[in-house]
């Protein structure tokens, strides 16, 4: 099964996130198929930014998003999440 979902990365208690699309089965912070966007939630402005068109594949494709990722899919008006 293939998820849609965060890989955290950043220094300590300055966390920034890659939306990735991954295997169930690696780690949160490894290998994964593509990176489709970031999430950064320490900033105010531009705080995340999705590709929609790949995001909209991957859904198409049977990838199931988080409940984080569906959040903010759903902030950047992305149809299917």
């Amino acid at each position: 099964m293939v998820k849609i979902r965060l890989a955290r990365g950043g220094a300590k208690k300055k966390p920034y996130y890659r939306i990735v699309v991954a295997d169930v089965r690696k780690k949160r912070d490894g290998k994964f198929i593509e990176r489709i966007g970031f999430y950064n939630p320490m900033i105010q402005e531009n705080r995340f930014e999705i590709d929609s068109e790949r995001a909209k594949y991957w859904l198409s494709a049977g990838a199931q998003p988080t409940d984080r990722v569906r959040k903010l899919m759903k902030q950047a008006e992305i149809e299917g999440a």
